[in-house]
């Protein structure tokens, strides 16, 4: 084409259907589909638009036996010269003129014309015919060989150009190119040929979702085929300067003018839009805690908000007096807490530190739970417009799902290594660029620095998401084998270079968790914690209009741990979707992701629902292998969220491009209809414990020495640790046998919750348990003396709790005196009688 190129402007909602003067497109709608439709954009060119028309009438007409039924639309932007006028003399009705009215731009009347075509394949090309019509021919070939996109191109091998531009002008071009290439199609020598041969449904699919007026418009539907995964063959063609021809080499400063102020507009509206909503759902689902964070608690958690409290307490500490933040004595006295092997989530309690001094470690793990879910969303948001779809509306609901899937709002009670995930999507992005091989030194510089800084974050998270871009990109490769050939040599580059950057910076800390002072080998989660089969199937606890606690928790193994639950209409929806999508590559590796980590979720082995019947399961594999013997293998079931976001995220795409009204309901119906059982409602939060005034006022302070600690009756363990409360509202001032978190245990050092049990500790926890108290002899009494001393306790402290009276009778017998009651607790003073 040769026109005018205004800057980039947002079309209204109406310009795909504009009233057409010259009725083209109503008579369009009716008539039969055609193989071949060739759009030809013009401005004022009615010089040269006669001559052309003959030629590619001609030429198709002498060719009907291979390209086959033909129409020509010759798409008129505000040409004042009579250039329509060239169309309407004609007879032949195959020759059909759309637009008029004023310039708006090649963009403009280029989506016009494509949305009034009808071919199965379209040709676009400009008036000028600098690449003639009968290059057609190489593009059709490219076409049969499975390509979705021909585009003629002048920079591959193979091509010639005849007459050239002035030097000068043909040297801007080329660096305009360049940058185009490098900033928007990375991958494609030459954009702005304007020769093209494009599927029919998907050029009419990626016109319409078009944005720009201008020039930028091939840049922007290219940009489209990439996301959609269409493959795009870049053909070589004979190419010659044409005389009068409007484009010149600043043009190409005018697209990416046009894409920089498109980008810019989407992301102060939209962009800025999404992640306002995303921090509105952060907030709603936390608002039962956030009015008040030291003081309410969310029951669902256990007694997880407590421990997690405790590790951003404890490491503000550290901090504060320059300790060592990998290690305490505070809990599991005198051994100490191997804090590296337990998910302090260093990358975050550090930086809020100061929060956690200032206002408290309740109020700190608050606001880095609704900021980091908020965050997370994000983040997801722009992978998915970078690198699934550019339709921001698809993208907030596939980042949603991603986000605040039923699994996710589980761990969202007291779990936030699983829920702030902002750093995975990052370092997907970053594994991608690694396969384009564009700066492969820069990227797996990168991707390293972003590796370690997740470990510090959670590792389990991290392994999780390795999982599953193994499944993507072995899904992938298979499904496009091209492009895994020309990644596989840069992203292995690219990850030796990132493992280089990353081991410096985590190898002590790792070295210290698994070597170091109480660390251990592997956790015990039970020969199966896999998901149920009809786990994936069901509905979450938390599901506002779908919920079901008594199934939800027959189904998983507590509130915090409903790692599936995406509900059948979902499954349903996402098999609907591969179906009709599965032509694309991205669609079958997402598919195999997706299917491929709910099957690795059911454990080793589980039961066919209804039946006695149990097979192996898949997890079997990697159920003893070194770090993954320590995952709950339900968690894998979490990789669904983000694939099934993608997948709802092209199907949105798709729809919001279709001209189809019935289809357009038919498709947002059936994804309200999956989505609305899994909206969640608010997690649960009640008013918390009070600390008793012994802790709250300093009241223990005469009781507790230097060197000895305080033992809460019983000692705190996974099942009870209020006690962790009680000493960060005392400003950790002393420390705790018992405790919270992960350890060793026995010769071997298995990984257990909790300290190594002693026989005081399980007397105390069976009296807890059942009331009743054994026969409390000598040896009963000996034995706790030589416990205490191990404790090097200075107080016993028995709260008012289920059972506190025959824990105190138990305590009497082993102490051989009653306690004192003072401050709301018992306590007995083991310097008495010393």
């Amino acid at each position: 084409m040769s026109g005018s190129a205004p800057g980039a402007e947002e079309p209204s909602a109406t310009d795909a259907s504009a009233a057409d003067p010259y009725g083209a497109r109503e008579q369009s709608a009716d008539a039969p589909p055609v193989e071949l439709s060739v759009v030809i954009p013009a401005y004022n060119e009615h010089e040269r638009l006669g001559p052309t028309l003959d030629a590619v009438t001609t030429y198709l007409g002498d060719n009907e036996s291979r390209f086959g039924t033909w129409e020509v639309v010759v798409a008129d932007d505000g040409s004042t010269d009579g250039t329509g006028d060239l169309v309407t003399v004609r007879r032949d009705p195959r020759v059909r003129l759309v637009g008029g009215g004023r310039n708006r731009g090649k963009g403009h009347a280029l989506r016009l014309g494509v949305a009034a075509t009808r071919g199965r394949r379209v040709l676009v090309t400009d008036a000028d015919l600098a690449a003639p019509v009968e290059e057609l021919e190489r593009l059709d070939k490219a076409m049969g060989e499975g390509g979705a996109a021909a585009i003629g191109s002048r920079s591959v091998p193979g091509a010639t150009i005849g007459s050239r531009q002035h030097r000068v002008r043909e040297l801007m071009g080329r660096a305009g190119n360049v940058l185009i290439r490098r900033i928007a199609v990375p991958g494609i020598r030459d954009t702005q040929c304007g020769f093209k041969l494009f599927d029919g449904e998907r050029a009419r699919t990626a016109f319409a979702a078009s944005r720009l007026n201008g020039w930028g418009i091939d840049v922007e539907v290219l940009q489209h085929f990439r996301r959609a995964d269409w493959p795009v063959t870049e053909v070589p063609v004979r190419w010659s300067h044409q005389s009068g021809s409007k484009v010149g080499p600043l043009d190409y400063g005018r697209v990416l003018a046009e894409l920089a102020r498109l980008k810019a507009r989407t992301t102060r509206r939209a962009d800025v839009l999404a992640v306002l909503a995303f921090l509105v759902m952060a907030v709603v689902l936390y608002s039962g805690r956030l009015t008040d964070p030291g003081h309410r608690y969310l029951p669902d958690s256990l007694q997880d908000q407590n421990q997690w409290e405790w590790f951003f307490a404890v490491t503000a500490d550290s901090v504060a007096h320059l300790r060592n933040p990998l290690f305490t004595d505070l809990q599991g006295f005198p051994d100490g807490v191997n804090l590296m092997a337990n998910t302090v989530m260093l990358g975050l309690s550090v930086p809020f530190a100061p929060i956690t001094l200032a206002f408290g470690p309740a109020v700190s793990l608050s606001v880095c739970m609704a900021l980091g879910l908020a965050a997370t969303a994000a983040a997801w948001y722009w992978l998915i417009v970078k690198r699934v779809v550019q339709n921001r509306g698809a993208a907030f609901v596939g980042a949603s799902l991603a986000a605040f899937a039923p699994p996710m709002v589980s761990h969202a009670n007291a779990h936030p290594n699983f829920v702030i995930l902002f750093m995975i999507p990052l370092i997907v992005d970053r594994a991608l660029r690694l396969c384009e091989g564009t700066r492969v030194r820069r990227d797996g510089i990168v991707l390293g620095l972003l590796t370690a800084y997740q470990i510090f974050l959670g590792e389990e998270p991290l392994l999780l998401a390795a999982i599953g871009m193994t499944l993507f990109a072995a899904a992938y490769g298979m499904a496009n084998r091209e492009a895994a050939k020309a990644a596989w040599r840069p992203l292995l580059k690219g990850l030796l270079i990132a493992g280089a950057v990353c081991l410096p910076i985590v190898a002590f800390p790792l070295y210290w968790q698994f070597a170091g002072p109480q660390s251990y080998k592997s956790v015990l989660h039970g020969d199966n914690a896999g998901n149920s089969p009809l786990a994936l199937l069901s509905f979450a606890e938390r599901s506002l209009f779908a919920g079901d606690a008594t199934r939800a928790d027959a189904l998983s193994l507590n509130t915090t741990e409903q790692n599936a639950f995406y509900g059948w209409p979902l499954v349903l929806l996402a098999f609907g979707i591969v179906v009709r999508l599965w032509e694309q590559a991205l669609v079958k590796a997402l598919a195999v992701t997706a299917v491929g980590a709910a099957f690795l979720s059911l454990g080793p082995k589980f039961r066919l629902p209804m039946t006695d019947t149990v097979y192996p399961g898949p997890w079997a594999l990697l159920a003893h292998k070194p770090l993954f013997e320590s995952v709950i293998e339900g968690r894998v079931a979490m990789i669904c969220a983000p694939a099934l976001g993608m997948l709802l995220a092209l199907a949105l795409a798709r729809l919001s491009a279709t001209r189809k009204v019935s289809t357009l309901y038919a498709g947002l119906m059936a994804v309200a209809l999956a989505l609305l059982p899994l909206v969640p409602a608010p997690l649960k939060a009640v008013d918390r414990e009070p600390v008793p005034a012994f802790i709250a006022d300093g009241m223990w302070k005469p009781y507790v020495r230097d060197g000895e600690s305080l033992v809460p009756v019983p000692l705190p363990d996974p099942g009870a640790a209020e006690a962790l409360h009680w000493q960060t509202a005392a400003h950790l001032g002393f420390k705790l046998p018992g405790g919270y978190y992960n350890g060793p245990w026995g010769p071997d050092r298995i990984g257990i919750y909790g300290a190594s049990p002693r026989y005081t500790s399980n007397l105390l926890r069976d009296v807890r348990y059942t009331g009743v108290v054994p026969t409390i002899g000598e040896n009963w009494r000996a034995q706790a003396r030589q416990d205490f001393a191990y404790w090097h306790a200075g107080a016993l402290v028995l709260a008012p709790q289920p059972n506190d009276g025959p824990l105190r009778k138990a305590i009497t017998a082993l102490v051989g005196r009653p306690g004192k009651w003072t401050g709301g607790v018992w306590v007995w003073d083991l310097h008495e009688g010393s």
